[in-house]
């Protein structure tokens, strides 16, 4: 029960925030984006480009790490910590499902084959800075 409780409280901060750091590695060390998210229960999915190199570092290290939450109040805000497994979701459903105008600007269109997903499959996800109690920790397996 406390996991399911963990669940929702991470769920409405991922769902209260679409602007995120995505980190990789590249050569061996850390490489931080701002990426827009979107997700499906726990799994997060960020909108890119095929032709970025964002591409070779999950190829070569699928392993990342998403920090969502943490905008407006700064200190006192709640925010996730995620650490998962990324691979890439070429899905027709899923490109028109989060189809936004403004990505008019990378992309022709939902149709487009160089608009792809990241798909981040959360190992751990970490709740952190909430009114000062330690963080919690949800563990889903891998």
């Amino acid at each position: 029960m406390a996991n399911q409780n963990l669940k929702k409280q991470v769920i409405n901060i991922i769902s209260g925030h679409r602007t995120g750091v995505f980190s990789s590695v590249e050569n061996n060390k850390p490489h931080s984006r701002y990426m827009t998210f979107y997700h499906e229960d726990l799994t997060l999915y960020s909108p890119t480009q095929m032709d970025t190199e964002k591409m070779d570092e999950i190829e070569k290290k699928p392993h990342v790490s998403v920090l969502l939450g943490y905008e407006e109040k700064g200190q006192s805000d709640s925010y996730v910590e995620i650490a998962g497994t990324c691979s890439i979701n070429n899905s027709e459903t899923l490109k028109k499902q989060f189809w936004n105008e403004s990505f008019q600007q990378w992309f022709e269109g939902p149709m487009d084959p160089n608009y792809v997903f990241l798909q981040v499959q959360p190992d751990v996800i970490r709740i952190l800075n909430r009114n000062g109690e330690p963080a919690q920790e949800l563990t889903l397996g891998n």
